[in-house]
């Protein structure tokens, strides 16, 4: 590689890596727990445990869960039904004043399953691990927020991409995953920022990757609603939105015959952000650790219950949906949560490595390190 060319990549390097280094160190010690958001929220109690049950206990009727957390917050809608895919005795019912209030505004209420006793209504206050997951995803400033990290993170993909091709002409006269001990601090440094970078670069470009990608998930869901799901409803063009929508229960009989062998994800209510104003979008999903995280929407008519529509998400959005367990790693159980966290402290430092690299090296410049490689590059060839 010509000293011009090296000179160009360096460049691209640098500042690829300083734009972005701040925001990724965020991202990476906020991702941290989350990685086992799940165990700490049962450490913390802010998950349910049910009460333990035969197995073949039949489950409680939906049309009664959600009559049961209405009375709780008269005058308000059910936005949502989520399952829990962890906790099949468990049933989300998200309750807000309106149909379309954001999510996060919404009041969340944890059901028994099997009994439709009410097992948790989590408080209005801001925890440890809603401050880490705003901060991961958004920066408290919604979809620009979003939007910003995605930069970030595309920002981030370049600098790894130079930081490789910069490797072989800076370290061919060493053995792969040398790190010079006799040397200055700032080479040893260099050496393990190098090592570091290199043998953890496919997992940093894929949690890079399905990083951005998950911070385009409002625009790909704005995107299914005006293409498929706009075509799956154009039979009710013109009819105005249902009023009150009909018993879940028989819905939900309309969808398991629609899609035998899978099972619940979610529900969206009609006139919510996953459906229109006259259906309920039944999202039914695999059991296999990554088809349950895929979902097949299947459209139930809100007051007839009969089926609409049932087609296969478009690749974009499964795209997004694979993106989602594989960026914290959760879809392999604790062990690989384990690997995710510790490829995850490896990135914190080598991000701070490259931040100290990059102070240390200010005073000098492009022209006198390429000087030094051509130098060391004569010696090599001289002792052969």
């Amino acid at each position: 590689m010509s000293p011009g060319t090296i000179r160009k990549w360096s460049w691209v390097h640098k500042w690829s890596s300083l734009v972005c280094t701040a925001f990724l160190l965020l991202l990476c010690i906020t991702g941290l727990p989350l990685i086992f958001h799940e165990e700490i929220e049962h450490l913390l109690g802010d998950k349910p445990e049910p009460p333990v049950m035969a197995a073949d206990t039949p489950r409680a009727s939906l049309d009664r869960i959600i009559a049961a957390g209405l009375a709780r917050r008269p005058g308000q809608v059910v936005q949502f039904v989520v399952w829990d895919k962890d906790e099949p005795d468990v049933v989300i019912v998200n309750i807000a004043r309106t149909l379309v209030e954001p999510f996060d505004k919404s009041q969340v209420m944890i059901f028994d399953a099997r009994t439709a006793e009410l097992l948790m209504e989590p408080g209005g206050h801001v925890g440890f691990m809603d401050i880490m997951l705003s901060l991961h995803v958004d920066l408290f400033a919604g979809l620009p927020g979003k939007l910003f990290l995605g930069l970030m993170g595309l920002l981030f993909v370049v600098a790894i991409i130079s930081g490789v091709v910069l490797y072989a002409p800076f370290m061919r006269k060493l053995p792969f995953g040398t790190v010079r001990k006799d040397k200055a601090t700032r080479t040893r440094w260099l050496d393990l920022h190098n090592l570091l970078g290199v043998v953890t670069v496919g997992w940093v470009l894929v949690v890079g990757a399905t990083g951005v990608i998950n911070t385009w998930a409002d625009l790909l869901i704005q995107l299914w609603r005006f293409d498929q799901l706009a075509d799956m409803v154009t039979p009710y063009a013109g009819q105005p939105p249902v009023g009150k929508p009909g018993s879940l229960d028989k819905a939900m009989v309309t969808a398991h015959a629609a899609a035998p062998g899978m099972r619940p994800s979610f529900v969206a209510f009609p006139g919510t952000l996953f459906s229109s104003g006259h259906h309920y979008m039944v999202a039914m999903r695999g059991e296999a650790p990554l088809t349950k995280r895929l979902i097949q929407p299947v459209l139930v008519d809100a007051q007839t219950a009969g089926l609409t529509d049932l087609r296969k998400m478009p690749w974009y959005i499964t795209s997004l949906l694979v993106s989602q367990p594989l960026h914290f790693g959760d879809y392999g159980g604790l062990p690989l949560k384990i690997v995710w966290a510790l490829l995850d402290i490896i990135s914190i430092v080598v991000l701070g490595s490259g931040l100290y690299l990059w102070i240390a090296r200010r005073g000098v410049s492009m022209d006198v390190r390429l000087a030094a490689l051509a130098q060391d590059d004569q010696a090599v060839r001289a002792g052969r």
